[in-house]
């Protein structure tokens, strides 16, 4: 079925894409998230050209093909931009036939362990516990992750001694019957890494999320051999010959693509496949409540080494303001700890009319 248009409707940062066929059939996805009108123009120009007017049943090699001729830009950008339109078509696949991309993908509808996912430094340990029992007691979390030192900070913490006193206050305040994980945001060196991994081990937390610039793969492999904890990443990495070398040297225990940073659930299921065949998890990156989450929940219903948990954001308006009145109808309750990803075709969401009315329009068709 041939592609007869790409439409985008954007902000600074967030981006939904609707595709039609030329037989008027259409689906919505999402390019990533932070600078998406960049990234849209990215789409338009360096994505459209070579997909309009093309048959979509192939979608890997369709998406090879973009990868292919626009070679000499083999960055985060153009992945970004490629995550929309192949979004975008699943919708589509899901709404023809009928069927939840989970469905799709071989997966079934149901029911997600979801982790409350802290996106904040600038909150004492004390008041991260505090908001943390809230979430337990309200909608049944029974895991958790918070932030480790300063992102990308050379070693240095948010201010003096905040890891010190937040790994033991999360296992004294939140108690021995939850999981606990921490996000050093590639802060560390090895050794300071390793110094803070045995905190962690000592107060029992389960997953110690890229805890050394994430693009030094042997810094993270030090790390990875030196702890019993899981050390988890991969949430930027976008180029899979790095996703191959990242696994064939088990730099980490868990992998965590982000599905709009890497290109499209096509891409992240060969990285899915690189990684059950390696006998690896599969926790990935989400960290807001755009559509990216909802990508995740159906991929996570999907896969057969899914990790244990689906990252879900705790950060409301005063963290991420422009994610608020996305949807006609929020697919994000969490009930008793779990999301659910419902038998609705395609992704089973709709885009608020007037979100859409207020963003920025562009349209590129077939010649």
């Amino acid at each position: 079925m041939k592609l007869n248009s790409i439409e985008t409707f954007t902000t600074p940062f967030i981006g939904f894409v609707r595709v039609t066929t030329e037989s008027g059939a259409q689906g919505w996805g999402q390019v990533s998230t932070y600078h998406s009108d960049i990234t849209t123009q990215v789409l338009h120009r360096q994505v459209a050209p070579w997909t309009l007017g093309q048959d979509t049943t192939d979608l890997d090699d369709l998406l090879d093909i973009v990868a292919e001729r626009e070679h000499k830009f083999p960055g985060s950008y153009l992945r970004r931009a490629m995550a929309g339109l192949d979004t975008a078509i699943w919708d589509m696949r899901g709404k023809q036939q009928g069927k939840s991309v989970a469905e799709l993908l071989g997966g079934t509808p149901g029911l997600i362990r979801a982790y409350a996912s802290s996106m904040k430094r600038d909150i004492t340990p004390v008041d991260e516990a505090a908001r943390m029992k809230h979430l337990r007691d309200t909608h049944g979390f029974d895991a958790f992750k918070v932030r480790a030192g300063a992102e990308v900070g050379r070693n240095k913490d948010e201010w003096p001694g905040r890891t010190e006193e937040i790994i033991p206050t999360m296992r004294r305040e939140m108690g021995d019957n939850v999981a606990l994980m921490i996000d050093a945001n590639s802060c560390y060196s090895p050794d300071r890494a390793i110094e803070v991994g045995h905190m962690l081990q000592d107060q029992g937390f389960s997953h110690y999320e890229e805890p050394c610039p994430y693009w030094e793969l042997e810094q993270t492999k030090q790390v990875t051999d030196a702890l019993d904890i899981d050390v988890t990443g991969g949430e930027q990495d976008c180029d899979l010959p790095t996703w191959r070398r990242m696994i064939d040297m088990r730099a980490v225990d868990i992998v965590q693509p982000d599905i709009l940073y890497l290109g499209g659930m096509c891409r992240t299921m060969r990285v899915v496949e690189m990684a059950d065949r390696a006998r690896l998890p599969v926790t990935p990156h989400c960290a807001n409540l755009s559509l990216v989450t909802l990508f995740t929940m159906h991929l996570l219903r999907s896969i057969p080494n899914a990790g244990k948990y689906l990252e879900f954001s705790i950060e409301g308006s005063d963290y991420y303001p422009w994610q608020d009145g996305l949807f006609v109808q929020s697919p994000y309750d969490i009930v008793n700890g779990h999301a659910r990803v419902t038998d609705a075709p395609g992704w089973g969401v709709e885009i608020s009319p007037d979100w859409l009315a207020r963003s920025q329009y562009q349209i590129s068709t077939a010649p």
